[in-house]
């Protein structure tokens, strides 16, 4: 598991997981979009390797890579998969989903 700020990482910092592997090209690209989609918003962006999780491989292998975002409410919701969604993203944010 490692932890990636895309700026530096305050309380109202947006937080998100991408759940990865670590040949994976399509997580590096996920993340980079995410990173250029989300501009100067403070972000915490981890990068969790599901092969070190046999659950994790149960819930994602297939789909790898998945980009969770935080929800006002504390909980994780899944924004898409593969390559970045920008108009889930957006609507996330929208929904006043931005605050941790």
């Amino acid at each position: 598991m490692s932890v990636i700020a895309s700026h530096v990482a305050g309380p109202d910092a947006l937080q998100f997981i991408i759940y990865s592997r670590s040949y994976c090209h399509l997580c590096d690209d996920l993340r980079d979009a995410l990173r250029a989609a989300l501009g100067e918003r403070p972000a915490q962006i981890e990068m969790v390797d599901v092969d070190a999780d046999p659950a994790l491989v149960e819930l994602y292998d297939e789909l790898v890579p998945v980009l969770m975002g935080r929800d006002a409410e504390g909980g994780w919701v899944r924004l898409c998969h593969y390559h970045l969604d920008g108009r889930a993203l957006q609507a996330f944010l929208a929904a006043g989903r931005q605050e941790a």
